[in-house]
């Protein structure tokens, strides 16, 4: 099979997406029934370059004009006719655009992926422009896909009550586990404070300052042994905005902003929590919670995101979006000692060992893209 994969950016700032999708392209290069994948983007200042490349791998970077429309882009495209398949990571973008309109062209399937674009909560954001996106492009681009794939059942529902009738794959993102080493278990005896984590990108949608009221609303003596780390990056005006409601909160003592987190530092400042948080208002899946996890963290997150498996294998709570919920919560985790939270997190590590490996989701997308291509047996994970 030769594939095209396009994504708007692979910038390593952009977060879930470019990890995810990388991680996906790196693992498809090992199959045998791949001969060949081309992954175009947009240029970037720190494109995420060291996956996606073998021998049967080619990234090629394109400059945008100020539309966003790449003629570079259209020209590659020209060329790449005789690919089988077309998978764009996400919508909006007309990058994304000028791709599938060129599978169309050649009459070749092409797959969707949402990333959680269709989400309700995305959906009323910049409401307006989204509106004449989908007249001008994006509902024809979605609705003539030959499949779009969702990372969860909650993100397939929202996409069939938009009206979509496509074929939706449900497969969940993958994590390389070579990537995300299990932290090393720390002695119960420590005078050191016990840390809370909260790594994404720093956003209002992320429910951040949902966590700086609830820790404000948690008394000093049920938190005294317990300081937050926020990490990631974000818009410098929204991070200043939070700067001040912790100096505001009285929370400076507690509470520190350290910046973004890649590479070893990341898995470094994740060995160092002995709890995660992600207090989200909405994600398709939630990339630092599968990594926390896989690092031995335990979790705490919303039903904003599909994590309920985190009742099931005992690694977190999976809790309603709100301050009342979210301090109910943490009152409970923040007496629990280090050993429990260590078990916690070893159960964690199974979590994703058992169900969101990268060897596993690429599996199911040969499986899905040799369906979409040849016509044979339906995957039991596609919702006709």
């Amino acid at each position: 099979m030769k594939i095209v994969h396009c994504i708007s950016s692979l910038d390593i700032s952009t977060g879930g997406p470019a990890r995810s999708s990388t991680s996906l392209i790196n693992e498809l290069l090992l199959d045998s029934s791949i001969s060949t994948i081309d992954v175009l983007t947009l240029l970037s200042n720190q494109p995420i370059i060291n996956q996606c490349i073998n021998d049967k791998g080619n990234i090629q970077f394109f400059s945008p004009s100020i539309s966003k429309y790449s003629k570079g882009l259209k020209k590659y495209l020209n060329k790449s006719k005789e690919s089988d398949i077309y998978h764009a990571h996400g919508i909006w973008g007309l990058t994304m655009h000028q791709v599938v309109k060129e599978a169309r062209k050649y009459e070749k399937p092409y797959i969707i992926s949402a990333r959680g674009m269709l989400e309700p909560w995305s959906m009323q954001q910049s409401r307006l422009k989204k509106k004449l996106a989908m007249f001008l492009y994006q509902h024809k681009d979605l609705k003539n896909a030959a499949c779009i794939h969702a990372t969860a059942l909650s993100e397939a529902e929202s996409i069939r009550n938009l009206g979509y009738k496509n074929p939706i794959a449900v497969i969940p993102n993958g994590i390389d586990l070579s990537e995300y080493p299990l932290k090393e278990k720390k002695n119960e005896i420590s005078d050191r404070k016990k840390t809370l984590l909260f790594l994404s990108r720093i956003h209002p949608k992320k429910g951040i300052e949902i966590l700086l009221e609830t820790w404000e609303n948690i008394s000093k003596v049920n938190r005294k042994d317990w300081q937050i780390e926020i990490a990631g990056n974000g818009e410098e005006s929204y991070i200043k905005e939070l700067d001040d409601k912790i100096v505001n909160l009285g929370l400076q003592d507690s509470v520190k902003i350290i910046g973004p987190q890649f590479g070893d530092e990341k898995i470094e400042t994740y060995h160092r929590a002995d709890l995660f948080i992600l207090p989200t208002y909405s994600e398709n899946f939630g990339m630092v919670v599968a990594e926390a996890l896989a690092c031995g963290v335990p979790v705490i997150t919303t039903k904003g995101t599909p994590w309920e498996d985190l009742k099931q294998y005992q690694s977190g709570a999976w809790i309603d979006i709100g301050v009342e919920p979210l301090k109910q919560c943490l009152e409970q985790y923040l007496i629990k000692d280090r050993s429990e939270l260590q078990q916690m997190g070893v159960n964690g590590r199974k979590l994703v060992e058992d169900k969101y490996s990268i060897q596993s989701v690429a599996k199911q997308f040969i499986e899905l893209y040799q369906w979409m291509i040849y016509k044979n047996n339906k995957p039991n994970f596609v919702i006709a």
